[in-house]
């Protein structure tokens, strides 16, 4: 007869929540300042912003593909191996970032490497260990309190990323940024599964990962996450890359951009908190309709109203409150909806329709940019697109899903 390994205790929740916000935050700080790159690194090397904008734009997709295939490892054997290889990827991407010679390499190593990297040490590889450790009780309020610390990581490091710029030149700033990624390596310790690096045999599931695949595909209410998140990508990468190069180009100091993008990730640790307790008690379609619906008034205000260093923070404000705080309505809707088993692999894949918004709001800010000279015309794809991932969420169903054997699972 098989023996099987006596089945072990899940992780702390303090110690799931400790380590994956250290790692979110230190992951998501360093993605979220590459806009301050835009200007000195094509400056330097004499390439229009399309090129740079390309390259992130790369960098975003292969974020979300890769995340399919890290979730489905995660999922497997746990996030350990696959957070430590993150951060040496990471690590290595961002050092040929920032000896690029060619367009070419920067897009294989911002775009590429630094994609691949962030896909195996943020949201979807978190959230898995979340969903298998915490109780479905806590679960939206666990992943609010990660999302909140890729907030915070914002608030914290995109200040010190323009500092570093401006003390040591954007070359030896990405370095640094390099040296820092590789301290996710000891954090992901502490996210260890041993039973899932024992190749799960105590935890035996009652679906492949093409039948889970398959049947998420077909749902309704997954469909339409995929729409309003691929809006979320669009939305919150064109800002976060394009908006300091916007401010400079209307006469505003370069720190009016550095500030901002710290006041949306401090903002962003109360909106993306609200939203994962709010979702234990409301339910989330309405959290992500409200979310995105708000996005397209506040967008709207800031374009229309006289631009000053005034209205950018009250902008970077009311926005950080909404930047972010889609991630644990959309992820813990997903294990609502679908379990815990494959949960890894299903964010990964509503995150690669993130992704997709995100290379289109990168690119197209800077193609229509350098086609117009302005950046209004995404400002107003931005406000429609808004509009749009409000109503799509309305009908999303939240309860779990009915599995019938050997029957298709009904739409919803």
């Amino acid at each position: 007869m098989q023996q099987f390994p006596p089945e072990r205790p899940p992780l702390s929740a303090l110690q799931v929540l400790a380590c994956g916000a250290a790692i979110v935050t230190l992951s998501m700080g360093i993605r979220h300042g590459f806009g301050l790159w835009l200007q000195p690194l094509s400056q330097t090397r004499d390439w229009p912003r399309e090129t740079f904008a390309m390259a992130i734009a790369i960098q975003n997709l292969m974020w979300g593909v890769a995340g399919i295939f890290v979730g489905m490892v995660a999922d497997r054997f746990g996030a350990f191996r696959v957070l430590v290889l993150g951060a040496l990827v990471y690590a290595l991407g961002l050092m040929g970032m920032a000896w690029a010679s060619t367009p070419a390499l920067l897009m294989l190593s911002a775009g590429v490497l630094v994609g691949v990297a962030q896909a195996g040490t943020t949201y979807a590889v978190i959230y898995g260990v979340i969903g298998r450790n915490i109780p479905a009780n806590r679960r939206s309020w666990a992943m609010g309190v990660t999302a909140s610390a890729g907030s915070f990581g914002q608030f914290l490091m995109v200040p010190i990323e323009g500092q570093l710029i401006l003390s040591f030149g954007w070359q030896e700033a990405l370095g640094m940024l390099g040296l820092m990624a590789l301290l996710i390596a000891p954090l992901a310790w502490g996210l260890r599964e041993p039973h899932l690096a024992s190749n799960q045999a105590s935890a035996p599931r009652e679906q492949t990962i093409f039948q889970a695949l398959s049947e998420a595909l077909r749902y309704r209410s997954f469909q339409l996450l995929m729409a309003g998140y691929f809006v979320c990508g669009f939305q919150v990468v064109f800002i976060g890359v394009h908006m300091p190069s916007y401010l400079k180009d209307h006469g505003l100091a370069p720190q009016v951009a550095s500030y901002a993008l710290a006041l949306i990730g401090l903002f962003n640790v109360f909106g993306t908190y609200l939203s994962g307790a709010l979702g234990q008690k409301v339910e989330k379609r309405y959290i992500l309709a409200a979310i995105y619906f708000s996005r397209s008034v506040v967008i709207a205000l800031f374009i229309w109203a006289p631009l000053s260093p005034l209205s950018v923070y009250l902008f970077a404000g009311v926005m950080g409150l909404l930047w972010l705080s889609t991630v644990p309505a959309t992820n813990a809707t997903i294990a609502q909806i679908f379990g815990v088993a494959h949960l890894s692999m299903l964010s990964g894949f509503v995150f690669l329709s993130h992704q997709i918004g995100s290379f289109l709001g990168v690119w197209l800010g800077g193609l229509l940019y350098d086609r117009t000279g302005s950046y209004d015309l995404v400002w107003y794809i931005a406000i429609a697109l808004g509009v749009f991932a409000g109503l799509v969420n309305l009908p999303v169903r939240e309860s779990a899903i009915e599995r019938r054997p050997h029957l298709a699972p009904s739409g919803a």
